[in-house]
């Protein structure tokens, strides 16, 4: 249904039922200078509301008066405490004309229902408006509280902080560290950001390299126990908490799998990014972000959410919107478009070409690798095919099948399928959208790996690994083809 103006343009409003929500908004709106006009069928009340020196006459709302006393307004408030008088109200000024807008009183779901069939553009039910209130109130009084106590053990730091990210950090967990170390340094705290594994995807080393992010490999750092304080940031996707030191911050959008010991935790799955939360806590201390800051977080926020495709929140979507301005987004697109080296298009052509599906599930042999981390972008690439909810794609490095799976299925959790096939006789690691896993090739063999005998154990590994993982995702039978 067309209006006919835009809220922007309205300047004449008609208040229909003026008790405690309609007094409250005739008042905000004479306060801005509108032209309101009130009707209400208690004689009492419209005198008291002339004596305010509010423009208000007696009109019965579910009478056929009044149609033409509203006629010459843009916008109708309909907020009688009686919600059949207003359904009438709604009713009657439809039949007439489409151009106005018309905001109804609701005191239910089923009432609400009724209110748009009729015709009403906005619905309110003033029990939700205050329970929306109260929660947003709650929301922004907790992460007042939650800033308080951050910048308290910031503030108590004995020494440079340590930030540790998850095991081969991405997008999120490194914007994340860059963020809390921006937070840092504004209490005059120096923070290293430190990380296990590699940063091997293309696209990660493209995001740290453009935006000159100085990260420490634990190995050539000094002990997480000899800093003055340790923070771990969207650390929970590596599946796995083996810290040698006091953790005094914790933050996450994944709930850790056992209670944690560590003196601030802040632990949001009603997000998508743990750089959405950082995002918020910059607002919190009113830090206006560096352009490196707002571009790593904002970066962080896509990759996590697959451009805003994948399990978004309003949160994420507020943040992104906070840090557009800040971002340099010549270099987003830098990020976001880097080149594909030799051996990911070998290990992606190698992928493709072996492919098994069974359901919506894919599994993949990429056969002999040298970079391990060309598994992770061909599993991401692959889950992009029609029909494909969750892939799969593992080589062979040495002694060691690696093995690195997505998913997009919110049925399945892909973490948990590699740690039931897996965790037996290898590591796995990840959550519910994307795991790995490292296996001992010796267990499938138990012959060290040569030249002659290469083919006999890909075979031996590829016919294992597909059987354990097409029998954890629960998909055993007939394969769609390759």
């Amino acid at each position: 249904m067309s209006t006919g103006v835009s809220i922007s343009s309205m300047s004449s409003y008609a208040i229909l039922g003026c008790g405690s929500v309609g007094h409250a908004v005739a008042e905000s709106l004479d306060a801005e200078g509108k032209d309101v006009l009130i009707l209400d069928k208690d004689e009492d009340r419209v005198e008291a509301l002339r004596d305010q020196d509010l423009n208000a006459v007696v009109q019965d709302i579910a009478g056929p008066g009044v149609v033409d006393a509203v006629a010459d307004r843009d916008v109708l408030l309909i907020l009688a405490s009686d919600v059949e008088a207003n359904k009438a109200a709604v009713e009657s000024i439809r039949q007439r004309s489409d151009d106005q807008f018309i905001v109804g009183r609701a005191s239910d779901p089923v009432s609400g229902d009724e209110l748009r069939e009729l015709g009403a553009d906005v619905v309110i039910n003033p029990s939700e408006v205050i329970a929306d209130s109260a929660l947003r109130t709650l929301e922004s009084g907790e992460m007042e509280y939650k800033a308080r106590q951050l910048a308290e053990i910031l503030r108590n730091a004995d020494g440079d902080l340590a930030i540790l990210t998850h095991h081969n950090p991405d997008p999120d967990s490194i914007a994340s560290a860059v963020a809390l170390r921006a937070i840092a340094e504004s209490y005059d705290v120096e923070a290293d950001i430190v990380y296990d594994g590699d940063i091997g995807h293309q696209e990660n080393r493209a995001f740290v390299n453009l935006l000159g992010i100085e990260l420490t490999d634990r190995e050539d750092a000094p002990p997480l126990s000899s800093y003055g304080g340790l923070a771990l940031v969207d650390h929970m996707k590596s599946g796995e908490l083996e810290i040698d030191a006091a953790i005094d911050v914790f933050i996450d959008h994944y709930e850790p799998d056992e209670a944690l010991d560590a003196t601030f935790v802040d632990v949001r799955p009603n997000v998508s990014a743990t750089s959405t939360i950082l995002t918020k806590y910059l607002q919190e201390f009113d830090i206006s972000p560096s352009e490196a800051v707002a571009t790593a977080l904002l970066y962080g926020i896509r990759a996590e959410t697959l451009d805003f495709k994948r399990d978004t929140t309003p949160a994420d979507l507020t943040a992104a919107a906070y840090l557009y301005p800040f971002a340099d987004h010549e270099t987003l697109e830098q990020v976001e478009s880097p080149s594909m080296s030799p051996e990911t298009l070998d290990v992606l052509a190698e992928a493709i070409q072996n492919r098994e599906v069974q359901g919506s599930h894919l599994i993949s042999n990429a056969g002999f690798i040298r970079d391990r981390d060309a598994l992770t972008q061909a599993a991401s690439h692959l889950l992009n095919l029609e029909g494909i909810t969750t892939t799969a794609v593992f080589g062979i490095a040495e002694d060691t099948i690696y093995l690195s799976a997505r998913s997009k299925d919110i049925r399945l959790n892909i973490g948990k399928v590699l740690q039931d096939a897996f965790g037996d006789i290898g590591e796995a690691a990840g959550h519910s959208t994307q795991a790995s896993v490292e296996i001992p090739l010796g267990v499938f063999g138990g012959i060290e790996t040569t030249e002659e005998n290469r083919d006999t154990l890909l075979s031996l590994a590829e016919e294992a690994v597909r059987r354990k993982l097409f029998q954890a995702m629960g998909v055993e039978g007939e394969s769609n083809g390759s």
